[in-house]
């Protein structure tokens, strides 16, 4: 079934892939992910979301976590957290490949409350917002029949909805169940700080306004800031920063802004300040940092390389980042 999925991907990735590598399904929340080469570390928050890696390896760290994934494997983000990545295993001959599937909060809820499932597993489970298990046969199967709908178009309004349903069940019932159970809990504390989150994202670039964010969340300011870095192991403040680096950096290498434009653009009032703080999250200046990938690509773009999701999933601004896809 493994082998079936991945040339599934292939076929599909070869005839619709952009020049970075991304092609996304005609299904809604699905989109596929080739590199040909092994790529440079990536910064990317993420929207909760599952990957199955059929071909190929990648690295993934969130704080002290470190996790390489292999053929085979699948990883879970049940949470918007910061992280780093690196495909480490890949080439022409033998891209990696791997499917990534946006986690629906609505159909968690939906399938959480219809399966009366309790979050159960050892404490360290429940914090961890990252996790990567080897893919269940169930979860590949869901996903292949879900691509061989592409070869009849007409069936996709039909069958998808009931498909994709049966995935997100394959998903929670299975090895990762707990690790995104939480997801489907309206009233659990990773779904309310997952409703700040929103907000903040798609207002990065203002102001932040923490009580607003808290009265959005159902909590009092000291108890949101509390569960907030709990669940994203950021404060607000952090995560805000986080979100306008990363697509400050984004703003220098794909659309040629200098970094002054750039810390405008995404909020900051004092360059200096910006130039700072970039530094501290990516290891150089902005302009050593832009000059040093664009002698790396060699002019080129890599595959699976400057992709920035829109969330609900757009040529990407970090306001919906699933990919720097690149998952």
């Amino acid at each position: 079934m493994h082998l079936d999925l991945r040339d599934a991907l292939h076929r599909f990735v070869e005839a619709h892939a952009d020049p970075a590598g991304i092609a996304r399904l005609p299904i809604p929340g699905l989109t596929v992910v080739r590199a040909t080469a092994p790529t440079e570390i990536q910064y990317e928050i993420f929207h909760p979301l599952v990957a199955l890696v059929v071909q190929g390896s990648k690295r993934v760290t969130l704080g002290d976590q470190d996790i390489v994934m292999h053929a085979g494997d699948s990883l879970v983000i049940s949470a918007d957290v910061p992280t780093r990545s690196q495909i480490t295993k890949a080439s022409v001959a033998e891209p990696y490949l791997a499917l990534v599937i946006d986690l629906d909060l609505a159909t968690l809820t939906e399938l959480t409350m219809e399966m009366r499932t309790s979050v159960s597993g050892p404490p360290d489970y429940l914090q961890r917002s990252l996790w990567s298990e080897p893919t269940e046969a169930e979860v590949s199967d869901a996903a292949l029949r879900l691509l061989r709908l592409l070869d009849r178009p007409a069936s996709l309004p039909v069958l998808q909805g009931q498909l994709l349903r049966e995935l997100h069940y394959w998903l929670l019932a299975g090895r990762h169940g707990t690790a995104i159970q939480r997801l489907g809990r309206p009233d659990a504390h990773v779904s309310r700080i997952a409703r700040a989150v929103a907000v903040l994202r798609a207002e990065f670039t203002q102001p932040i306004r923490v009580g607003h964010l808290a009265s959005i969340a159902g909590m009092s300011p000291s108890s949101f800031h509390q569960h907030f870095r709990a669940v994203t192991s950021l404060s607000p403040l952090q995560f805000q920063k986080h979100l306008r680096l990363v697509e400050a950096r984004r703003l220098m290498r794909t659309e040629n802004l200098s970094a002054s434009r750039a810390a405008f653009e995404v909020g900051y009032e004092s360059v200096p300040q910006f130039t700072r703080e970039y530094g501290r999250l990516f290891g150089l200046p902005p302009a050593k940092d832009t000059r040093a990938s664009r002698e790396q690509d060699g002019g080129k773009s890599l595959e699976g390389d400057e992709l920035l999701l829109n969330s609900g999933s757009g040529e990407l601004a970090v306001k919906d980042q699933v990919t720097a896809l690149h998952v």
